[in-house]
């Protein structure tokens, strides 16, 4: 029988973008943990939209990255290891630096590619629940070696993806779904429509559209039937 812990390595191990692992892998982590919020973040995505931040989000997200004012971020730049805030400052001083009560308790992993500290995995508690502990943080530690690996694997292959796009006939970046999801919605037909025909859910054709659209560098309806029109 697969423990927990195992299941959600094999989670991992089979999303196959990022959209998806924060959708579909970290909500299951959080359950494990039983935390009041779970994320997995990529500091470069987290950037991006940053500039898209009101300011008050903004300085929140800078407070959360700042090593100098968070403990929590200096220990897992420094250390590339899990850590909870008690490891690293008193509950008075947490408080202080973070305020917020559904994260009273905060506990964060590592994911590291090639050298480099690139993401984190993220877990907080009220002040209603038990702190986190040890066998938490080996837990994470275990989560954040199988992140790192796919995050290792997944930027290869968007890099080899780039190099080859040039050479690659559009349709051929989407996958044999995709491409069925594609062209019923070229014929103008609604998503409710398309999972109705191809035995899937509405939101199934929702997300599958969003990859499509990056996959095709469009960003509507209307330009990826006319793009893959014109390579027919």
């Amino acid at each position: 029988m697969k423990s927990q812990l195992q299941s959600l390595f094999q989670a991992i191990n089979q999303v196959t973008d990022e959209e998806e692992l924060r959708s579909q892998v970290a909500p299951k982590i959080g359950e494990h943990f039983a935390a009041t919020r779970s994320g997995i973040f990529f500091f470069d995505r987290i950037l991006t939209a940053e500039r898209n931040l009101n300011p008050t989000l903004k300085k929140a997200v800078e407070t959360v990255l700042s090593t100098e004012r968070n403990p929590v971020a200096r220990y897992l730049a420094e250390q590339h290891a899990p850590v909870h805030e008690s490891l690293v400052t008193s509950p008075k001083a947490w408080q202080i630096i973070c305020p917020r009560p559904d994260h009273w308790h905060v506990m964060a992993g590592p994911v590291v590619t090639k050298g480099q500290l690139i993401g984190v995995l993220g877990c907080t508690r009220e002040k209603s629940q038990p702190a986190f502990d040890n066998k938490n943080l080996t837990d994470v530690s275990a989560l954040c070696l199988h992140l790192s690996v796919w995050a290792a694997t997944v930027r290869i292959q968007q890099l080899t993806n780039v190099a080859d796009s040039d050479e690659t006939p559009l349709s051929a970046r989407l996958t044999a779904r995709e491409r069925q999801i594609a062209d019923l919605v070229s014929l103008g037909k609604k998503n409710a429509e398309v999972g109705a025909e191809l035995c899937i859910t509405e939101n199934s054709v929702k997300q599958a559209l969003k990859k499509i659209f990056r996959k095709l560098e469009v960003s509507s309806r209307t330009e990826m039937a006319v793009q893959l029109s014109a390579e027919k």
